[in-house]
């Protein structure tokens, strides 16, 4: 009897154990809030290199977008790619980029990225233009990696216009 107590002792430790580490291996809010935000300054800056695998590698199969430029809902990872490529061919650059306001919601295994992007991009004749927008990103957990699954980018018009 008192072996079978033990035994049902050690299991029940054992349990609380692996619930402890399971439990400690889990990300806080904050800590996936820095990845999220990290793997989006990872983006942009591939973006910026003219890095298309490196500005691809977060953005899922079923990635969708929602962009001020087109009417539609832009569906897959796969245009998203043909659009990222064709800019990269652009005479243009961008100069400077961040994120103003940023928040990350966090549930469970989906992550939810606002922010105001703002950048100075500069065209092929040397013009500097001012890049505002309103930014949406949302991010699910795919096995060990956050992959980007929908993105709306709307416009930031100034004040007044």
């Amino acid at each position: 009897m008192r072996v079978h107590r033990g035994i049902g002792a050690i299991s029940a430790l054992a349990v609380i154990a692996f619930s402890s580490v399971a439990v400690a291996q889990q990300p806080s809010d904050m800590q996936v809030a820095d990845e999220v935000i990290r793997i989006t300054r990872a983006l942009w800056a591939a973006d910026a290199q003219r890095d298309l695998s490196g500005a691809m590698r977060h953005i899922a199969d079923d990635y969708t977008e929602f962009n001020p430029q087109f009417a539609t809902r832009l569906d897959g990872k796969a245009i998203s790619r043909t659009l990222t490529e064709a800019g990269h061919r652009a005479a243009g650059t961008t100069l400077v980029y961040d994120m103003a306001n940023p928040k990350v919601q966090v549930y469970g295994n989906v992550a939810i990225l606002s922010y105001n992007y703002v950048g100075v991009a500069q065209d092929g004749n040397g013009v500097n233009q001012t890049i505002r927008a309103k930014s949406t990103r949302v991010y699910v957990r795919q096995g060990n990696e956050w992959m980007l699954v929908h993105a709306n980018f709307g416009a930031d018009p100034l004040p007044g216009n």
